[in-house]
């Protein structure tokens, strides 16, 4: 039988003519930096585990996140997700909700009481960790999964550190965070409560340990002399807070007065309105556009009725009878944003003032540590997050960082590495740090359009008047789609893109989970490949001869 005409070649004939001598350059695949893993403080392989929850592997999804994460059901509710301000989908319609899959998989892992991998067996070598805050915690799961005995000694009657004693209930159910502790627990590390430390090197030595990492929260409250006359009812952040959770009920009346600007005064603003306020008002020298406060807990506090006070300072307060006086002083921000006092006052009254100014660590119990270099209420510490004393850590609040648990546990791990390799006599060993995978390397009109999952909250009469939870979680199937947002910036998920497009047929598939190869023979180095991959993942690089 004849052959068509348009058809010259015998059937592979092209495979033989070796098209690919007239290449100058060649397709390679690359892997480059998640813009939302580079943005994680723990260092998480976000890309990596949402990989495995699109495809339903909701269990494999979240043992690759603990390997560097081991509190998610926490994280996914508290942490303020920078992953998800440097997620390239948001230039395309909005970001990944990371956080919430993230709570997803943490909380399934509850249900389901996934555990820990069984750690090897111990090096021989013990870890001393201070304080038992997400620091602490992470620094002994991550120490105790490189095979070392860990003893964490908490100065608290509960462990869990800021994230108990800071954070409200309303955000973080307590059986959450006792649940991911006990599993931290399980895997061998001891926690010792009531046990304060007061003398490092002391306890170090007597305990027989071979190194400590230090991570005592900020639990000291900053002061504001405040002109109070006889007025009482003045009191800290914290110590309302450690009250609600020890079970006692602060005595903070019907009008609560809150000065402060960060998330600690919201906090404890939308606490005095659970616990029966009328009116909780915070008092803020700024605009709300300077507040340091995250804006989504700022919008959570108006609509639970929390009023604010914008460019306001307390000058004083006074005893005005059954309650209390306190004048207000206006402010104006000069050129440089700083507020500035105006002279213009105004009288208010209330119940109570709770100052929420900020907290400091209480560094005593390393006075007895030589060549520390303390410095505005904080320790130096080297890349390697150690101090000036050989052996010993620190890390969390304690040293010069932005205090949020995510923050912290990202030093536990940072520091558990290094504390390893120096216990070894080793160099830590590095990972290879890729380019970060920029938004126009996309070719974002492959992607369907998919609206943001939206997690539920609680309608505000439960709100004013609980402490349960404010936000809901995602079900198996939302955390699914969102899971399949992800567009796998600048890294291959086996799309068969360049398979497809090929005229060559050179691009050769792997196999599931091997991703593809080129065959150079007949590769005439088009670029049709790369300039068809959706992430990004291939490179036309010069050919050498």
């Amino acid at each position: 039988m004849d052959k068509p005409f348009a058809i010259t070649l015998d059937p592979g004939s092209s495979l033989a003519n070796h098209t690919g001598s007239w290449r100058t350059a060649r397709p390679s695949y690359v892997d480059h930096l998640p813009p939302c893993n580079q943005g994680c403080p723990t260092g998480e392989n976000i890309q990596g585990w949402l990989y495995h929850a699109e495809s339903g592997q909701y269990e494999a999804a979240w043992r690759v996140l603990v390997q560097d994460n081991p509190m998610p059901a926490v994280t996914g509710r508290v942490c303020y997700h920078p992953c998800e301000g440097a997620c390239n989908r948001a230039r395309l319609d909005s970001a990944v909700s990371i956080h919430a899959v993230e709570r997803f998989l943490g909380d399934e892992a509850i249900k389901q009481d996934w555990q820990f991998a069984r750690p090897p067996a111990l090096s021989g070598k013990r870890v001393l960790v201070v304080g038992a805050g997400p620091s602490g915690l992470a620094a002994a799961y991550h120490l105790a999964r490189l095979g070392h005995a860990v003893e964490v000694r908490e100065a608290g009657p509960m462990a869990g550190g800021m994230m108990r004693f800071g954070i409200p209930k309303y955000r973080l159910p307590r059986d959450v965070l006792d649940a991911e502790i006990r599993r931290i627990e399980q895997l061998g590390v001891t926690i010792r409560l009531n046990t304060k430390v007061d003398h490092l090197l002391k306890a170090r030595d007597e305990g027989g340990f071979d190194a400590a990492f230090v991570a005592v929260g900020a639990h000291v409250s900053k002061r504001a002399w405040v002109p109070a006359g006889e007025a009482a009812r003045i009191m800290d952040a914290l110590s309302v807070l450690r009250s609600v959770e020890l079970g006692e009920k602060p005595l903070l009346g019907r009008r609560v007065l809150v000065y402060g600007g960060g998330n600690t005064a919201i906090d404890v603003a939308r606490t005095a309105r659970r616990l029966g306020a009328e009116e909780a008002v915070i008092i803020y020298r700024r605009t709300r556009d300077r507040m340091p406060a995250h804006d989504s807990e700022v919008q959570e506090a108006l609509d639970e009725g929390v009023m604010f006070r914008w460019l306001s300072t307390i000058k004083m307060g006074a005893d005005a009878g059954a309650r209390e006086q306190f004048t207000i002083e206006k402010m104006a921000l000069d050129e440089s944003g700083f507020p500035q006092p105006t002279g213009e006052f105004e009288q208010i009254e209330a119940d109570s003032l709770v100052l929420a100014l900020g907290q400091d660590v209480d560094l005593s119990l390393l006075d007895d540590v030589p060549g520390l270099q303390l410095t505005d209420g904080v320790v130096g510490v080297g890349s390697n997050m150690m101090t000036a004393c050989p052996g010993i850590f620190a890390g969390g609040d304690m040293v010069p960082a932005e205090r949020t648990v995510t923050v912290a546990l990202g030093h536990g791990k940072k520091a558990a590495r290094h504390i390893d390799a120096w216990l070894r006599g080793e160099a830590p060993d590095v990972p290879e740090k890729h380019p970060v995978a920029p938004f126009e390397r996309l070719n974002t009109w492959y992607y369907t359009d998919a609206p943001r999952s939206v997690q539920q909250e609680l309608e505000r009469v439960r709100r004013e008047s609980t402490f349960d939870e404010v936000v809901s979680g995602l079900n198996a199937d939302t955390a699914l789609f969102e899971a399949r947002r992800c567009l796998s910036c600048g890294n291959c998920f086996e799309c068969d893109n360049c398979y497809g497009v090929c005229p060559d047929n050179a691009v050769i598939k792997l196999g599931p989970g091997k991703r593809f190869k080129i065959n150079l023979d007949y590769c005439k180095g088009c670029g049709l490949c790369a300039a068809e991959c959706p992430c990004g993942a291939i490179e036309m690089v010069p050919e050498t001869i």
